[in-house]
């Protein structure tokens, strides 16, 4: 009898060491880096970073990547620790921001203006943490949240400038996220003005995606459909400006020769490959500096309140640089300098 307890008794130890086993394996679903050895996010001396994605995932080769690269290099330059956080559904954007804060870290980053209420909330819940909101404006500021913000109608008053200077059908295209998010709106007008004042007599065809946040940018399928859509109506240049269902219309693109696409957010020819038979340049908001430069300045004790606005700006050109003709160049450096001294209005006044 006290052989077979003893044997019971082990068998109850195993089953409870790989329950405790699996347990310490399953609450980190954050799909962050795991450090070597990680430091105590309590302590002083460790800058914890840790960011949230909206419904977009961290590989999305634009907007959620370029925060998390401004994320990356805090870590390489600061000494930074830094993890991030993939939201599936947008009802848990609160609860993935409270596991950082619970966790004591220093900075959060929240990604895109689906979580702008979510971050404001935590950001008055927890006043000693910093908190940076990419895309989100700060209508009544908040002295430890930072709305980090970028004029998208400026970039895509310079996209929608080249492509009227490139497009020989006299037909150019915009494949959108989204109207119920302003950035995405603001690259759509910007866009529209931009062909306009080269050609006021341009024929443009801008489709928003039809769903709602959790799948709008999404949806590489439905940006490839509508990008094959306007292109059988005649569109020779086409903008994806919606995370990968952008990127699915500038794929779709690179599959027929002789047309152009133009991407967004970042330089997509370092992210979309696939798109390189087309991909003239793109449409930046320099989320990367910006989200750097706001971790420094949280570090620094030179933490700002309200909305810090973040530089645009045209992606070089890349293996098309050659058959961009100079004029065409010339003309969008007269363009750029207009939009920056405010000589030149894109007309878009939210």
């Amino acid at each position: 009898m006290n052989k077979k307890i003893t044997i019971l008794f082990s068998l109850l130890v195993l089953a409870a060491m790989i329950l405790s086993a699996c347990a310490t394996a399953t609450p980190e679903t954050t799909g962050g880096e795991e450090a070597a050895a990680e430091k105590d996010c309590k302590s002083a001396e460790v800058l914890c970073v840790g960011l949230v994605t909206d419904v977009g995932e961290i590989d999305d080769k634009s907007f959620n990547q370029s925060a998390w690269e401004g994320v990356k290099k805090a870590e390489a330059e600061l000494g930074a620790q830094v993890k991030y956080i993939e939201t599936k559904d947008a009802k848990d954007y609160a609860a993935n921001i409270d596991l950082f804060a619970q966790d004591n870290y220093d900075v959060i980053v929240t990604v895109g203006f689906a979580l702008g209420q979510a971050t404001a909330e935590a950001a008055q819940k927890y006043p000693d943490i910093k908190f940076i909101g990419v895309d989100q404006f700060q209508a009544e500021p908040l002295p430890n949240l930072a709305g980090l913000i970028f004029p998208e109608d400026k970039a895509g008053f310079m996209a929608g400038a080249l492509a009227a200077q490139l497009t020989k059908s006299g037909t150019i295209a915009a494949v959108l996220g989204t109207d119920l998010v302003p950035p995405v709106v603001a690259f759509k007008e910007g866009y529209e003005a931009g062909a306009r004042y080269i050609n006021p007599d341009i024929n443009i065809i801008s489709t928003y995606h039809p769903g709602g946040l959790d799948v709008a940018f999404v949806d590489p399928e439905w940006g490839a459909a509508t990008a094959k859509q306007a292109i059988d109506q005649g569109a020779d240049v086409i903008f994806g400006a919606g995370g990968k269902t952008g990127n699915g219309a500038l794929i779709e693109v690179a599959s027929h020769p002789g047309l152009y696409c133009i991407g967004v957010d970042s330089d997509q020819w370092e992210t979309v490959p696939e798109a390189h038979p087309c991909l003239v340049s793109s449409a930046m908001k320099l989320i990367t500096p910006g989200v750097f430069d706001l971790i420094g300045k949280a570090k620094s004790g030179d933490f700002p309140s309200g909305n810090y606005i973040g530089d645009t700006g045209l992606a070089p050109f890349h293996d098309f640089d050659s058959k961009v003709p100079q004029e065409v160049k010339d003309k969008l450096a007269e363009i750029d300098k207009g939009l920056r001294d405010g000589s030149i209005d894109t007309g878009y006044h939210p």
